[in-house]
């Protein structure tokens, strides 16, 4: 089958292997709020601080203004020196005030004297116009102010702290950056929210898909009047019923086959034990094909009962409870297939009574007994302890044991040759454990296959107490 897009779903592949899909829309949402939340506040910062800065500027030219007239009155007049006129101007906002006379300098100078003042700024003002400028004096950054006076050359210079400018700035950076920090955190939380509202249906889909791979062919997806999801939504279920439907309709088959096979299946075990009772008086030459069908007729025989068994479980056909000794039962099973008392409890009876399925819960132990003589070179151990709310039912065996890539699927039907050695198409049918997987599941527990203490495989029964 031909496929496309391949090399997109594959590195979205990769990708959703390292982030997960509910992280990567919070990170998503976080980054938009960071990048919002950081373009505005360095909006805001730059046309704020260019306001305030614009109307300090304003200020501090219409106060040099009026100091300048308080200045030129007082030189016209001639009444007073220029040190008293530059005490008593009328304005207080100016830090610093120097007034050049006649090429004479007068005020509180700056260290290093008139030299400290830009060129630049005495030369406009020289030239006859207002000028500005942000100037560092003594370590301080101020802004000086420069205005000419009614006689070439004169001028007046006053410096003016920027001090409260800067600290007005800098509180509204912090402002603005604990804001973009308070906006990227809001970001994050509604998408943490944004995509659990998202994927709630995804999550209720692999819910129904979950259960389904459980064998629980019956859940649907509920439809919630979405124009979006809905039509998915539908067409699960439809896949769904179609595929409870052939469930049902194999089930029936196999059951139906079995119940058929039955009456033929015994008839013909009669007559080859009739046959193998006389066995003695056949020709040498008709021994070898009786022994053949007699082996093929007890494989068969096997087979028709697992079919059965499966197709009962299929069916849905209910549990028969009442309380069961699991320590008594997997001892009289374990022991009585294997020859030889195999069976260890480290449990008081009273903690291992269960209730459930005997029947069941007889075929599970057999099942897993024989399939450690058949298959595993010998069953070894069978321990039944008690952990937690959970009886548990160790079967070991001294074959090779299964690989880890085989231990998922060992429970599937017709499941064979999975162990790390072939074993010979008469040793089984692959349906014993299948039966017992889902034996297990009837009773709300879980089988797994782990590795034994010498190597072999190790299957693992636990069943709830309650």
């Amino acid at each position: 089958m031909r496929t496309f897009g391949r090399p997109y779903r594959d590195g979205l592949r990769a990708r959703s292997r390292r982030v997960p899909l509910r992280t990567r829309v919070e990170v998503a949402f976080g980054l938009l709020a960071l990048c919002v939340s950081t373009l505005l506040s360095v909006a805001s910062w730059l046309v704020v601080s260019r306001y305030l800065l614009t109307q300090q500027v304003q200020t501090a030219v219409a106060v040099t203004g009026l100091d300048r007239v308080s200045l030129e009155a007082g030189l016209t007049g001639g009444t007073s020196s220029v040190t008293d006129l530059i005490d008593a101007l009328p304005t207080s906002d100016a830090s610093s005030s120097m007034v050049r006379v006649s090429g004479r300098w007068y005020g509180a100078l700056p260290t290093g004297g008139p030299s400290a003042l830009p060129t630049g700024l005495i030369d406009a003002v020289g030239s006859g116009s207002t000028a500005t400028q942000r100037i560092s004096v003594d370590g301080a950054l101020v802004l000086a102010v420069g205005t000419p006076l009614r006689d070439p050359g004169d001028l007046v210079v006053q410096l003016f702290s920027l001090d409260d400018l800067d600290q007005t700035l800098t509180s509204m950076a912090l402002v603005l950056t604990v804001t973009a920090a308070l906006t990227t955190a809001l970001g994050v939380w509604l998408g943490r929210w944004a995509s659990g509202l998202a994927l709630a249906p995804l999550g209720h889909f692999t819910t129904v898909v979950g259960a389904v791979a459980a064998g629980h062919l019956d859940a649907r997806l509920e439809q919630v009047g979405d124009a979006d999801l809905d039509p998915l939504a539908r067409t699960l279920n439809a896949t769904l019923a179609e595929l409870e439907h052939r469930a049902m309709v194999d089930s029936r088959f196999a059951a139906d086959v079995g119940h058929e096979l039955r009456t033929p299946l015994t008839t013909m075990l009669n007559s080859m034990e009739v046959i193998t009772h006389r066995r003695s008086q056949l020709p040498e030459s008709v021994r070898e094909a009786v022994d053949l069908l007699a082996d093929d007729l007890g494989r068969f025989r096997v087979l028709v009962v697992d079919l059965l068994e499966i197709s009962r479980h299929d069916a849905g056909e209910g549990l028969v409870l009442e309380p069961v000794d699991i320590g008594e039962l997997t001892r009289w099973c374990a022991d009585r297939l294997v020859g030889r008392p195999v069976t260890e409890v480290t449990a008081r009876s009273g903690d291992l009574v269960v209730v459930a399925d005997k029947r069941r819960l007889e075929r599970v132990v057999s099942n897993l007994v024989g399939n450690a003589q058949v298959h595993g070179r010998g069953c070894t151990a069978v321990r039944v302890t008690r952990s937690g709310a959970f009886v548990r039912i160790e079967v070991e065996d001294a074959g090779p044991g299964i690989d880890m890539n085989d231990r998922s699927r060992v429970f599937d039907r017709f499941a064979r040759g999975v162990r790390r050695t072939p074993q010979p198409r008469s040793q089984g049918l692959g349906l014993g454990l299948a039966i017992v997987q889902r034996h297990v599941a009837a009773h709300g527990g879980s089988v797994l296959v782990e590795e034994g203490i010498g190597g072999g495989a190790r299957f693992v029964v636990e069943l709830p107490v309650h």
